[in-house]
Parts: C-alpha cells; structure tokens; sequence
C-alpha cells in the first residue's frame, strides 16, 4: 500500500468522521428538544388537571400528545446517537491503524532556522 493510497483513506475516514460528528451533534439537538417537549406536556397536563387558566380538555389531549411525540423522539434520537458513537469510535480505530502502518520518518538534518 503506497503513502499516496493511505493518505487518501485516512482523508475519507476523517470526512466520514466529521458527516458523523454532524449526525451526533444534529441528535443531541433533538434530544434536547424532546426533554422540552416532554416537560412542557407535563406541565400543561398538570395545569389542566388542577383547573387553572381555565383550560379543557383539548389542552389536556395536546399535553398528552407533546408528552408522547415527546417520549418517541427520545428514544428514537438517543438510539440513533449511541449508534453514531459506535461508528465514530470504529472510524477513529480505523484512522489510526492506517496512520500507524504508514512508515513515517525523522528529518534530522532540517535546519532550525530559515533565514
């Protein structure tokens, strides 16, 4: 395998590294907000029940659907980032395979100073 060759696939490894990283960062954002979600149809469900605001029973249905919409968004985004994770760490794993079969040199005889 020539250096050319692994420079190239170390280039697509990291490229794939960072689409990924991308994904993760675009999950936790939705997890984030399903939390939101989840809080606040708590939190309308409960003004509902206690009466207050003067709210019926729509606001209840919608608590419950923020609540659920809530809960499926979470679990759905936290699998999809535990996978991502995975993949990420099996992509670094592999970077750095290549990157330690590439037989690197010690210039010793550079100068210190360019003048």
């Amino acid at each position: 395998m020539g250096e050319n060759d692994s420079s190239d696939k170390i280039s697509d490894i990291e490229d794939r590294i960072e689409r990924l990283a991308e994904i993760a960062e675009r999950c936790r954002k939705y997890i984030l907000a399903s939390k939101i979600a989840i809080g606040a149809g708590g939190t309308l469900l409960l003004i509902t029940i206690l009466g207050l605001f003067g709210t019926g029973p729509t606001a209840a249905l919608g608590s419950i659907a923020l609540i659920l919409g809530g809960i499926v968004s979470l679990g759905s985004n936290v699998s999809t980032l535990r996978q991502t994770d995975e993949a990420i760490s099996g992509a670094e794993a592999r970077r750095a395979a290549l990157i330690g079969s590439i037989d690197l040199r010690v210039v010793a005889d550079a100068p210190l100073k360019l003048v």
